[in-house]
């Protein structure tokens, strides 16, 4: 197939969006498909113009306020349409749509190619989190057009497609993400990376993700004073100062990548993610995966991923007394702790990148045949399935 990848934050920046990416890339590398990624530029002159067999064109971006190492594309409709015009795909994956997807959906509409819209960002509830409430209409407003103009849309989570089908949204389908089971293990357990961030041989509660305010890290701060326990934070971004005087006590761990991360994970104790706006939350598929059992808000991807009282706890939003009883019930006893650990390992065996990224090429050959044949220069040069 010949496709062609829309995607909002792409290489350097590292985040849920670029790591489907790239696993998506190897994916279609691996199957011999022709591939091109469309993405904001960077400011790191050093940013690969190819990345696992796909040619990537920038576009021109600015950074976005209050968040600088997130850009936003620049430019119109038009724009894009000539480089889909050009390169004449047999489909447009939109990998979480919101700007430069919402010109690219419409390019692709214009020019009679079939579009796969991933959703996988909640951006409109982000809207109160950054002081700009009166905006989330007008966000949803944006969301529900890209959506209702896709050829099929993709979620992640059983709450993300009720959302999206409760606001109208049709064509929508289930697809969920992949876990790298080998590099994502309870065998990278590190004795000594434990002893490095709790010397006092406490039990880890940890967090994994961007620290900026839509993943709601502060509320971690509940957890001051849980007995025999330190607070581990891996991630960096825009609050990361802020944490570090909100949660004193905590140890901030940075970026983490590759073999990095997987080691600190599987060194954790327990996994602790606070965040509401999740559609999926792939830092919990990948603690489970390194046998950590998890307590989460439950709303959103959560809801499908921990089993209360199996895999780890669910709290209701808002709820942070009763994060604390739960990291509480689990830190303290070492039996459960086990039994729950063992039981989320086994919970997520099977869902590898592999099988889940051969359902996304299913969609794509959906899509291909739901739409209309293009009659105008889209359809030049790309191979059709």
């Amino acid at each position: 197939m010949r496709i062609a990848i829309v995607a909002e934050s792409f290489l350097p920046l590292m985040n849920g969006v670029t790591h489907s990416i790239l696993r998506v890339l190897d994916h279609l590398q691996e199957r011999g498909d022709d591939v091109l990624v469309i993405a904001p530029s960077s400011q790191d002159g050093e940013a690969p113009d190819q990345v696992k067999g796909a040619d990537i064109h920038r576009l021109p971006a600015v950074p976005l306020a209050g968040y600088t190492n997130v850009r936003v594309a620049m430019g119109g409709v038009y724009r894009v349409k000539r480089i889909l015009a050009d390169y004449a795909p047999d489909v447009v994956h939109l990998a979480s749509p919101f700007v430069l997807g919402w010109r690219a959906v419409q390019a692709a509409h214009q020019l009679g190619i079939p579009t796969v819209a991933v959703y996988q960002t909640e951006v409109p509830s982000y809207a109160a989190r950054y002081g700009v409430p009166f905006l989330e209409n007008w966000a949803w407003n944006r969301v529900e057009n890209i959506h209702l103009l896709a050829t099929r849309t993709l979620v992640p989570s059983t709450f993300a497609l009720n959302q999206l089908r409760g606001r109208g949204i049709p064509r929508v389908h289930m697809w969920r993400r992949g876990v790298d089971t080998a590099r994502f293990s309870p065998g990278k357990r590190d004795d000594g990376w434990r002893a490095l961030v709790a010397p006092g041989g406490e039990r880890i509660i940890g967090y994994v993700g961007r620290l900026a305010a839509e993943k709601q890290v502060e509320d971690l701060a509940a957890l001051a004073g849980v007995p025999n326990a330190k607070l581990v934070v891996v991630g960096d971004g825009p609050q990361r100062a802020a944490l570090e005087d909100a949660l004193p006590n905590a140890f901030f761990a940075g970026f983490l990548g590759g073999e990095e991360l997987a080691r600190a994970v599987a060194s954790f104790d327990l996994f602790v993610h606070p965040g509401e706006f999740e559609t999926f939350c792939q830092t919990i598929q990948e603690a489970m995966a390194s046998g950590v059992p998890v307590v989460a808000t439950g709303r959103g991807g959560p809801l499908d991923l921990v089993e209360n009282s199996r895999t780890g706890w669910l709290y209701e939003p808002g709820d942070l007394s009763a994060m604390r009883a739960h990291v509480l019930d689990l830190v303290g006893d070492d039996a459960k702790r086990r039994a729950f650990a063992a039981a989320a390992h086994a919970s997520v065996q099977g869902r590898t990148w592999p099988a889940l990224c051969t359902e996304l090429v299913r969609h794509y050959t959906a899509a291909v045949a739901a739409a209309p044949v293009p009659t105008g220069p889209a359809n030049a040069k790309g191979a059709k399935l």
